[in-house]
């Protein structure tokens, strides 16, 4: 039985032994342990990792980040084979002093011999602090480039990867992933390189000081090897299921911090309790049943190591007390050694494999998200559009988030340069969809989007956005001060341009009542700041990039009454003179629109004017009877 399974409700009861790690749906669905890749959405990553034996092209790759570093790399490993030739060689000099001037009683020959010694030992202590030091810089230079390189492929990747993927499973790789990596970088990897050169260097001295005592050695490997093959794939195994059960406590936090408030709301702690419980719980019978297989490796090798004395003293001892064997006491003494210097790496090796297995599976799980391709990107010659005149037409545009499932049918408008076009619909009518389709962030599955005349599968995505203006529904805002987030659409903007745009917008008065104006601190997601203040600094933060064409989701949904009223009178001369994009469940901050489209379930049922509608009586006009009765008589006025 587990030592950590247990709850205060049944409900929150699993399996977690040896049967149910390897058969998960025994247990919870949810909670499957077993490293086993699911296939991949396109543009997502597998979930889970195969159970993949350790493998040379992994290490190559880890390699190939030292690669800039070659210098650095070459000098370390003339370093650790230094060391590997120091440690080695230390008790060969012990037993050629015993076997010198000890048995031959000449002290200045000893005082000689000890001063070399002295010597060599402050070199072996010198390229251990060389070893240290060089590794760790080695270590983080990779750490560096590695994660370097992961953020820009997140950066990269277009909306739908995030929409299929975890976000603790992306922070789990940017951090324990990566760090699993840099351990084994610049701990597993030079010590695993000394560990085999000492035992190779020691072999061959004990080789040339006796080859009849260093075939004791040679009985034993068989042995050895036989440990390491069964011992060796199940404890990679293990590492990578501990790994993966890791990920999934580290995503289930970063779950419940962003969804604390609905957990609170819904009284759901004790369940996420339970839930988080069963992971932490999974997770350390995954960390002892690690432990317990290395545990078990690491006495079997020490057996082996003691074998080996035994056999040592009983055959070398009879050697010695032959002169004719050519054994002397000072060779056998080296010999013991030796030994130990030949299986200390052994038992240091077995010990720390379950640190090299957690580097193998994270570098798996980290190279299997760099080289997830693409779900979209850009096509191969795709141009910047250059200067936008404004006009967008979209013709018979179909679109899914799911193959099979189309959330548009065959839509189709054009937008005139400084058209306003309103989107109207019932949630899930397909508004924002349309907007994604606008923005790039998706592909439209058939039918074209043009800009000025050009499909827009021709054009840089991140270009596009560039001379577009976004003004979302949840927008984000970074840690730092106000005026930091309105100028992220022009990090060249000054106070002065800021409180132009604050004014023209009407709503200086509102960021110059914060504690400290536009230099008020707030943090990530703009804690610190009132809903309708948030969305005041996005609407400056569209006006400061003075896009030709326009995006509104939802833009005045988190204002009051009077603030709104504030935002309509600067959003006439916002739009003014640009395409605009509109989606709004408010129908009086798009009465003015263009041209109004009505969505339902993807479709365009209707389009046409604010009075146009009205005058038809079909759904808008009964959407429009609705929020006039639910905003009473100042929605009545507003929405004429």
């Amino acid at each position: 039985m587990s030592l950590f399974r247990k709850t205060k409700a049944d409900a929150d009861k699993v399996t977690t032994d040896q049967s149910a790690i390897r058969n998960p749906r025994s247990a919870i669905p949810e909670l499957e342990l077993v490293v086993r890749r699911k296939p991949a959405a396109a543009g997502g990553e597998p979930e889970e990792a195969e159970r993949l034996p350790l493998s040379w092209a992994l290490v190559r790759r880890i390699l190939g980040y030292t690669r800039p570093y070659a210098r650095l790399r070459n000098t370390l490993l003339l370093v650790c084979t230094l060391r590997s030739v120091q440690l080695a060689v230390t008790p060969w000099v012990i037993g050629r002093i015993i076997r010198g001037p000890v048995a031959a009683g000449d002290s200045r020959m000893l005082a000689w011999w000890l001063a070399g010694l002295a010597v060599l030992v402050v070199l072996c202590e010198l390229t251990l602090y060389l070893r240290v030091t060089l590794a760790h810089r080695m270590g983080e230079a990779v750490l560096h480039d590695m994660r370097v390189e992961l953020m820009g492929l997140l950066l990269r990747r277009p909306m739908k990867f995030f929409h299929r993927t975890r976000h603790g499973s992306l922070i789990s790789r940017m951090i324990s992933d990566i760090e699993a990596v840099r351990n084994g970088v610049q701990n597993n990897m030079p010590i695993a390189f000394i560990s085999i050169g000492q035992m190779t260097v020691s072999g061959l001295v004990m080789a040339f000081i006796s080859w009849k005592l260093f075939l004791l050695l040679i009985l034993l490997l068989p042995g050895l090897r036989a440990l390491s093959a069964y011992f060796k794939p199940r404890i990679a195994e293990a590492a990578k299921v501990q790994i993966e059960s890791f990920s999934r406590v580290t995503a289930a936090l970063a779950e419940t911090v962003q969804g604390i408030r609905v957990t609170q709301g819904f009284n759901r702690e004790e369940v996420n309790a339970g839930i988080f419980g069963r992971l932490v719980g999974a997770l350390a019978d995954n960390v002892l049943r690690t432990t317990r297989l290395s545990a078990l490796y690491a006495p079997m090798l020490e057996f082996h190591a003691g074998l080996f004395l035994a056999l040592l003293v009983g055959v070398g001892g009879l050697f010695a007390l032959e002169p004719a064997s050519g054994v002397a006491v000072g060779d056998l003494v080296a010999f013991f050694f030796l030994s130990n210097i030949f299986f200390g790496p052994i038992n240091l090796l077995g010990n720390m494999f379950a640190e090299i297995g957690s580097a193998m599976a994270g570098a798996d799980r980290l190279f299997r998200l760099l080289d997830a391709p693409p779900e979209h990107d850009d096509a191969p010659g795709a141009a910047d559009p250059g200067e936008l005149g404004g006009r967008v037409e979209l013709r018979g545009v179909t679109f899914s988030y799911e193959p099979g499932k189309p959330v548009l049918h065959e839509v189709s408008f054009t937008a005139e340069p400084g058209m306003t076009v309103a989107f109207v619909g019932h949630t899930g009518s397909g508004k924002s969809s349309l907007i994604n389709l606008l923005a790039k962030f998706y592909p439209a599955d058939s039918g074209e989007v043009i800009f000025d005349g050009r499909d827009i599968r021709t054009l840089k995505g991140d270009a596009l956005r560039r001379r577009m203006g976004f003004v979302l529904q949840n927008n984000f805002l970074f840690r730092g001060t106000v005026a930091d987030n309105i100028r992220v659409a022009r990090p060249d903007a000054t106070d002065a341009d800021i409180a132009r745009v604050l004014r023209e917008l009407d709503c200086h008065d509102i960021v110059a009542n914060l504690p400290d104006g536009l230099h008020t601190e707030i943090s990530e997601k703009g804690r610190g700041l009132s809903q309708g203040q948030q969305q005041i600094v996005c609407f400056a933060r569209a006006m400061l990039a003075d896009p030709r064409i326009l995006i509104l989701d939802e833009a005045t949904s988190s204002v009051d009454t009077i603030t709104e009223a504030k935002l309509q009178r600067a959003l006439a001369t916002l739009l003014r003179g640009r395409t605009a994009f509109v989606v709004a469940h408010r129908l009086s901050t798009i009465r003015n629109a263009d041209l109004m489209l009505v969505l339902d379930h993807g479709r365009v049922i209707e389009r046409g004017t604010h009075a146009t509608l009205l005058a038809s009586d079909g759904e808008y006009a009964r959407l429009h009877r609705r929020f006039v009765e639910a905003t009473g008589a100042e929605g009545n006025e507003n929405a004429r």
